[in-house]
């Protein structure tokens, strides 16, 4: 039976855990809320983010700048938000020429051969796990073990999604953005440019996924085969919460990282994933009869 600072510490690395979950989720909620375009390549973008830190940094294999940290990432991010906007301009601009259950189909099908195309590409050179070569102390507070890894994961990732509802609750592009997701042909006709608003929330996804990417690669590791686990991790916090709904998917991704974490503690990793599902697949279900 674990003790009491047992589950206080498996409770932070569920925190830890569910605000990266989060973050993946609220990209992918964004993307499909304004545009319909169910984004599959959410987790490859997290990845490519971990590699352009690892490059600019000393340990990369290809470029190994020595960049300092701080510099990394924010070549890191800036990087990943190129990436994006690149695909957004060359690829889905086919995608948002269809409509209804086409577009779904077709933005499946390229975000998809995008997130496949990427790994492809990344496993060349990246087909191990790594992170980033930084210390990250240990605390201890009141008896506790906590990790540097998971404060940051909590404190940065509560920042980011903080700074994410100011942006959709305090900005006009925010409210132009919450405006096209209710109703794109009024936001149309009060002058709002749907195609640009589009990009610019691809490619504010594509910064979710980049710091999720980040975090995860200061506090643990990544690889080019963790896009696709990242990417149904993502699906999965994005559906329990509602899926054009930004405060339910974080509200999901916080609550599936601590089943996550509980579950491999208790149960297992190899049983964990199952029970996540699991979990989500009940909340579904009691979220539709309730509204039934």
């Amino acid at each position: 039976m674990a003790d009491v600072s047992t589950i206080a510490e498996i409770g932070i690395v569920g925190l830890s855990t569910g605000f990266r979950l989060a973050l993946l989720g609220a990209g992918i909620t964004l993307v499909f809320g304004l545009g319909e375009v169910l984004n599959l390549s959410q987790g490859i973008f997290a990845v490519v983010a971990a590699v352009f830190a690892y490059e600019l940094m000393a340990s990369g294999p290809l470029l190994g700048l020595g960049l300092p940290l701080p510099l990394a990432l924010v070549g890191a991010i800036i990087g990943i938000g190129l990436v994006a906007l690149v695909i957004d301009r060359g690829l889905l601009s086919s995608v948002y020429r269809s409509e209804g259950d086409e577009r779904i189909l077709v933005g499946i099908f390229v975000t998809l051969g995008v997130a496949l195309a990427l790994e492809g590409i990344l496993d060349l050179e990246y087909s191990y796990r790594f992170s980033l070569p930084i210390d990250l102390p240990t605390f201890r507070p009141g008896g506790l073990i906590v990790l540097g890894g998971d404060v940051l994961n909590i404190v940065v990732g509560a920042v980011i999604l903080l700074a994410l509802f100011l942006f959709l609750q305090r900005t006009y592009l925010g409210k132009a953005t919450r405006t096209l997701t209710q109703n794109e042909v009024g936001a149309e006709l009060c002058g709002v440019d749907t195609r640009r608003m589009r990009t610019l929330i691809f490619v504010v996804s594509a910064l979710l996924a980049g710091s999720a990417g980040l975090l995860q690669v200061m506090s643990t590791n990544i690889a080019p085969a963790s896009g696709f686990g990242l990417t149904t991790n993502g699906l999965i916090v994005a559906i329990v919460g509602g899926v054009r709904d930004v405060r339910g998917t974080v509200f999901a991704g916080i609550g599936l990282g601590l089943v996550l974490a509980f579950s491999n503690f208790f149960i297992g990793s190899s049983v964990a994933l199952i029970i996540l599902f699991l979990t989500a697949t009940l909340v579904i279900l009691f979220r539709k009869e309730a509204l039934a």
